[in-house]
């Protein structure tokens, strides 16, 4: 299993890796976040329902075998209080532990050993089917957004990105039409050991204004920004 840096930006959001192998989880923490993800550890079931229950997240990667709590209670109680994606991810690749697996409510499964690329990809999906994004390509106005491709176009010409304006830019067109405050973006895009309180977030909205127009994201004055749909 390869989980060495890639170049190329994938979804930036917010995600929860709960596993309890140390090496693995920080080797998986390593290569999502320089895919661009935001993301936040538990290395044990009590840990991980904490952290799921408590934050916003727009995947969680678990593993079943876990101390404290196992990993099918833990989604067991998660799914009482939350839809939040979940990809299980495990050694027990039996049949009838993956359909125990997504019985219980999980959204899919990957077995260990497993390939990187394919794990990025079925996080990609599990995102977009969480906000009934069935393709791959967002459009808005003279602005294409492919998510499978990692790329930003405008009128046809290829927009340079930092991971972190392009997960601004994907988080926004997902929810087009509607306002998204401050602190969703924050939840989304930073994970628990950024400082939230800086002005990263009005850098990023002007840098992208810069580069997609000046009326691309609309502020709403004490509510938050808006992409039109």
């Amino acid at each position: 299993m390869e989980l060495g840096y890639c170049c190329l930006e994938e979804i930036a959001v917010r995600l929860l890796v709960v596993e309890d192998e140390l090496d693995l989880l920080r080797a998986l923490e390593k290569a999502l976040h320089e895919e661009g993800y935001a993301v936040d550890t538990a290395s044990d079931g009590e840990d991980g329902l904490f952290k799921a229950t408590t934050w916003s997240y727009d995947a969680i990667v678990l593993d079943l075998m876990l101390p404290k709590l196992d990993g099918g209670e833990l989604l067991k109680r998660l799914r009482r209080v939350k839809t939040t994606p979940v990809l299980v991810l495990t050694a027990r690749d039996a049949l009838p532990d993956r359909v125990k697996g997504l019985d219980t409510g999980a959204d899919d499964y990957l077995v260990k050993p497993f390939e990187r690329l394919e794990l990025l990809a079925r996080l990609r999906a599990l995102v977009r089917r969480s906000v009934g994004q069935a393709v791959p390509v967002l459009e808005v106005g003279d602005v294409k957004i492919d998510m499978a491709s990692r790329t930003v176009t405008r009128q046809g010409k290829s927009i340079n990105l930092t991971p972190r304006e392009y997960a601004l830019v994907e988080f926004l067109a997902l929810h087009r039409g509607k306002i998204v405050t401050r602190t969703m973006l924050y939840d989304h895009l930073f994970d628990e050991n950024e400082d939230s309180l800086s002005n990263l977030l009005d850098v990023h909205v002007s840098n992208l204004r810069k580069k997609l127009g000046s009326d691309f994201i609309i502020t709403r004055r004490g509510q938050g920004y808006l992409i039109d749909a």
